[in-house]
């Protein structure tokens, strides 16, 4: 444990991200409104810098920094890792619809900093620390849901920040009670003195802290937003609101599940495998009837924290755990930003029936888009599959063999509404005629307003992240290596 100047250096990914906020804002004030390019430039280096000064710091040894409030390790590392990488991607997935939009550097800025506090979710050893990141990580995403200014984002940004609010309110209360009980806030502290407590704070204290990180992740029964929120924002914004936060939280469930509540009287892994089981059967279920595209990727991203919770109920139980984490998290993360993607090409197709009429006569995006789905299911030799494969082995070896049989049967039954998807869409490549094609991200020479025009932007991060995700099921060990987490 360390504290003072000689910490600083170890934040140094998060100080980048810091630098390409604060740079970025600067620069943006000074440039005019057709170059803002430039401020998209500078993000996306201070995302890069920010990923590679994470790699390069995993090697060492786990720490706690600034009197342990601050912890360094693998799953941190992951983390800083994958969340960088990730808002690089979803810079450029935002770009055609923000360029040229008045307030274009508020929404990179606005990236950057819900990504440096998705990173001090996962990062937090102290419970103060997590309130704080909570915060950081939710209001940039309160004015990203509602960017666009129109009527569903203004509805979305309300539930959204509604429901963040009630949800701020539990976790304070949890973090009130824990602090009643135990007399500190640091994990390691309250690790030793919770077990004696009383059983009713305990119980309302980790009541309120997992309901504040399960907001953040989107599982039931703080989900409510989820669905409303990923329909009325953009879809680069659906991508970004789905997939950044929930990386950090999951992380702070785990580090919490592992170090305070690891050893108490009550059982907060079956706690938590009630929470997993819930999220992906509910999920799954309310994903089965929708017409709408990104309503339907809204509920499947909701039954995926399910699979990723598995892993956090058995963070204290299993060796294994950490590996099955970092797995999971860089796959979920690849495969839902190309999913939404998809949508972000091909912007005028919004149910299943456009992708008949319009969209699905692109078959190149089609064909990434069914990478992506069935990657999102657990499809070998895909990204998910493995990961899915590591929260499976780490939820049997903890003990949880019946959360297995329920995970494997819902991963089955998900089949079903991503081929709802999927099956139309190829049915619309059939049967379309087959036009000479035009540039790429053009689309076939079709008839007017028959084929929907795609983005060429998000079409390559479409088809980058159907790639990805098959290069990452293959060469999971690479990544394994890289992170330290084998």
């Amino acid at each position: 444990m360390s504290g003072g100047t000689e910490a600083w250096p170890a934040l140094l990914p998060e100080g980048l991200l810091l630098l390409g906020a604060v740079g970025g804002l600067l620069l943006g004030l000074w440039t005019p409104q057709q170059a803002q390019w430039r401020v998209r430039l500078l993000v996306t280096a201070a995302c890069l810098a920010s990923a590679v000064a994470a790699a390069s710091a995993l090697g060492g040894p786990a720490e706690r920094v600034f009197e342990g409030t601050w912890v360094v390790d693998t799953t941190t590392g992951v983390v800083r890792i994958v969340v960088a990488l990730a808002v690089a991607v979803l810079v450029w997935l935002a770009a055609p619809s923000v360029a040229g939009h008045p307030r274009e550097t508020e929404a990179y800025v606005l990236m950057l900093l819900g990504a440096l506090g998705t990173v001090a979710l996962a990062a937090s050893g102290d419970l103060l620390l997590l309130v704080a990141a909570y915060l950081l990580a939710s209001v940039p995403l309160y004015a990203l849901a509602g960017f666009a200014k129109d009527a569903a984002g203004t509805e979305a940004t309300m539930k959204y920040y509604l429901m963040g609010a009630f949800v701020g309110v539990l976790l304070l209360i949890g973090v009130a009670a824990l602090v009643l009980a135990a007399g500190t806030t640091g994990y390691l502290a309250l690790a030793t003195a919770l077990p004696g407590t009383s059983p009713a704070l305990l119980a309302v204290g980790i009541l309120g802290v997992l309901a504040g990180v399960a907001f953040k992740a989107g599982a039931v029964p703080v989900h409510f937003w989820v669905p409303d929120v990923t329909a009325g924002t953009t879809p680069p914004m659906a991508a970004y609101i789905t997939t950044i936060p929930k990386i950090g939280a999951v992380a702070a469930a785990f580090r919490l599940v592992a170090e305070p509540f690891a050893d108490l009287p009550l059982d907060v892994p079956l706690l938590v495998a009630v929470i997993a089981t819930a999220s992906m059967t509910l999920g799954n279920l309310a994903a089965f009837s929708q017409t709408d595209v990104l309503r339907l990727l809204a509920y499947s991203t909701v039954s995926q924290v399910g699979y990723l919770f598995m892993v956090v109920a058995v963070a204290a139980r299993t060796d294994v755990a950490v590996p099955a984490l970092a797995i999971y998290l860089a796959a979920y993360a690849v495969t839902n930003i190309g999913a939404f993607a998809a949508i972000a090409a091909t912007p005028a197709a919004r149910t299943i029936t456009d992708w008949v009429t319009g969209a699905a006569r692109h078959r190149w995006v089609v064909g990434s888009l069914a990478v992506c789905l069935l990657g999102l299911v657990g499809t070998p030799p895909t990204a998910v599959f493995v990961g899915k494969l590591a929260v499976f082995t780490a939820a049997w070896d903890g003990g949880l063999a019946w959360l297995v049989v329920v995970a494997a049967g819902n991963t089955v039954a998900s089949l079903f509404y991503y081929l709802r998807w999927m099956a139309p869409a190829f049915a619309g490549v059939a049967t379309a005629p087959v036009p000479a094609e035009g540039p790429v991200g053009s689309g076939p020479r079709t008839a007017p307003g028959t084929a929907q025009k795609v983005r060429v932007a998000p079409a390559a991060i479409l088809h980058a992240a159907a790639v990805g995700s098959v290069l990452l099921g293959v060469g999971v060990g690479v990544w394994l290596g890289v992170t330290g987490a084998s």
